[in-house]
């Protein structure tokens, strides 16, 4: 196990659930409703585990690697994507589902979550898996993926002040 892999997983999942909504017709609420807050609990247990588990790993990583300033920009701008995830996800809350206002405020969540996949995917994840040993790797993933089933039902969304979360967690 490693936990780099379940975090592509988990955008894997992502990705499909995003998927589904766009092939439900608008009509059927109820099974859009379903599908999304099956989704929006998934991506904030998600950002909350990688803030608990894995950005915190990836800072002491990256510093021991001589890579402080990189690693730190990087977990910076990632707890910043959570922050603007999580203020998407808050836009679609009050929109009745099934409008066309629904489906873009869902739609802005859809692109506001792939970008930080996108990012996340191509520079945290690859600079981990170069620098953490696989040992080290399939520890995380034991803690992530106990956290994510212990919070299946989801946790409270809060923003977070990046530049204080990288001072306070490394």
């Amino acid at each position: 196990m490693d936990i780099t892999q379940l975090i592509l997983d988990d955008h894997a999942e992502q990705r499909r659930l995003f998927a589904m909504i766009e092939q439900i017709d608008p009509g059927d609420t109820a099974s859009l409703a379903a599908v999304w807050l099956r989704l929006a609990t998934f991506l904030e247990v998600h950002a909350e585990t990688e803030e608990k588990i894995f950005y915190p790993a990836f800072l002491r990583i990256g510093r021991r690697a001589d890579d402080a300033g990189e690693v730190e920009k990087e977990t910076v701008d990632a707890i910043k994507d959570h922050n603007e995830i999580r203020d998407a996800v808050a836009a679609v809350t009050g929109k009745e589902v099934g409008t066309n206002g629904w489906i873009e405020a869902v739609a802005a969540v859809n692109k506001a979550n792939g970008d930080h996949m996108a990012e996340e995917e191509r520079e945290g994840l690859a600079k981990f898996r170069r620098d953490a040993t696989l040992e080290f790797r399939h520890d995380l993933a034991i803690q992530f993926v106990v956290r994510e089933f212990s919070h299946i039902d989801g946790v409270t969304p809060v923003d977070k002040d990046p530049a204080r979360w990288v001072r306070e967690h490394g």
